[in-house]
């Protein structure tokens, strides 16, 4: 073995999992393949309030989590010696929730709805319930404190170090925004004219598409029906609305064409990276591909056959979030202020 063979021998599993692989899939586009990207921002949010001292090795750390930030919290928590608690919706899946447990974590469920928003208003609601009992817990809400930022540094210098000389842009789901916003907004150091893509499931209040409904809406992770404050809209150049058919497609055709097994936002990211990258075919397009997509096997790989061919789709192009239209929709951003923003500046 040469030393440039050589390889590293990780102190915790969780920093030998949360490293991506960069796999080539055209020219103009490169997967940026994570097995959990969210344990980055866990564990670099962990450290810091350990460093701080706003939290102590034992004490209990707590969020609300759909899926794979719940893992990733619960990595961290027993890479540095501190309980979790998470208050999870009704959709995490049994692999998921068994690792959970044996990790340590405690583990409640809210009662089954199948309102997403109100999903979301029992876990928040329940996890308040929790604090006022218990003041010693601590709240991590990955949904608005910028802590969860942080790691993601780390992933722009891995990403920089691999693609120096190409123009990027960046094509991810936007869900809590610390993960594409703040890989972006790293990169931007280095490079302004980075280019930001974000993708939405219709029902997401993040970027104004609430008011369309779609009944497989089950890429909730990807998009929100209440306010996050870890959005920060002024980061995305441009967004892309899509129904659970394009995404279920593009993750069928990622692994068909190239092998990839990855999450449904993974298949809606490269479904938006292969129109953009028609638009754009000078910038290299990077793909986050945030998760596996072991917890989609029977609720998206399985129903394959019905997956439609990507060079039969293409989006809707919108002025405004008002114009939108089911299945699949875009529009320029700009990098502009979520408009309520640019109201309350105003007033």
């Amino acid at each position: 073995m040469t030393p440039s063979d050589t390889v590293d021998t990780h102190p915790h599993i969780a920093d030998a999992l949360k490293r991506p692989d960069l796999v080539r899939l055209s020219d103009s586009m490169v997967l940026l393949r994570f097995e959990s990207m969210k344990i980055y921002s866990a564990l670099a949010a962990v450290r810091q309030l350990l460093d701080r001292g706003t939290v102590r090795t034992g004490q209990t750390l707590i969020d609300s989590s759909s899926g794979i930030y719940a893992y990733a919290l619960a990595l961290a928590c027993h890479r540095y010696r501190l309980r979790c608690h998470i208050v999870a919706s009704t959709t995490v899946d049994a692999t998921t929730l068994a690792q959970l447990e044996i990790l340590g974590a405690t583990v409640e469920q809210v009662r089954p709805s199948k309102n997403l928003k109100l999903d979301q208003e029992l876990r928040v609601r329940r996890v308040r319930e929790i604090l006022a009992e218990r003041p010693d817990v601590h709240w991590m809400r990955q949904y608005h404190d910028d802590i969860h930022y942080l790691g993601y540094q780390e992933v722009a210098d891995l990403v920089t170090k691999a693609l120096p000389d190409r123009t990027l842009t960046v094509v991810g789901g936007v869900g809590s925004g610390a993960s594409t916003g703040g890989l972006v907004q790293h990169l931007r150091r280095r490079d302004p004219g980075v280019r930001l893509v974000g993708v939405q499931p219709f029902g997401s209040v993040t970027f104004g598409s609430q008011d369309h409904h779609d009944p497989e809406a089950i890429i909730a992770g990807i998009g929100s029906s209440i306010p996050f404050d870890n959005v920060r809209h002024r980061l995305y150049d441009a967004v892309h609305w899509m129904d659970f058919t394009h995404a279920m497609s593009g993750a069928v055709a990622l692994l068909r064409e190239h092998a990839v097994f990855a999450g449904l936002s993974t298949g809606a990211a490269y479904l938006t990276a292969t129109y953009e990258s028609r638009r754009h075919p000078d910038r290299l397009h990077l793909v986050i591909g945030a998760d596996t997509g072991h917890r989609y096997v029977e609720r998206v790989y399985a129903r394959h056959r019905e997956a439609v061919d990507l060079a039969a789709l293409k989006p809707a192009e919108v002025g405004s979030p008002e114009e939108m239209s089911m299945p699949w929709s875009t529009m320029a951003w700009n990098r502009a202020a979520w408009p309520s923003r640019r109201a309350e500046a105003r007033a």
